[in-house]
């Protein structure tokens, strides 16, 4: 599904400001912006899912 987001007017001018200097365009950068956003996001799930089963490791195996 296409999607056109409306950026406010700073936001819009540092995006094209960096494709320019960078030689892509918004559309590339912006796809690359929110791959790595949820990158981001599911290590810190990952991350939070390790540390949940190390501390309650003990619990997890009575539950077993």
């Amino acid at each position: 599904m296409a999607m056109a987001p409306r950026l406010p007017d700073d936001h819009d001018a540092k995006l094209t400001e960096r494709t320019l200097r960078e030689c892509r365009s918004k559309q590339e950068r912006a796809i690359e912006a929110i791959r790595d956003a949820q990158d981001r996001a599911e290590l810190k799930v990952d991350h939070v899912l390790a540390e949940l089963m190390d501390s309650d490791a003990e619990i997890l195996d009575y539950l077993k």
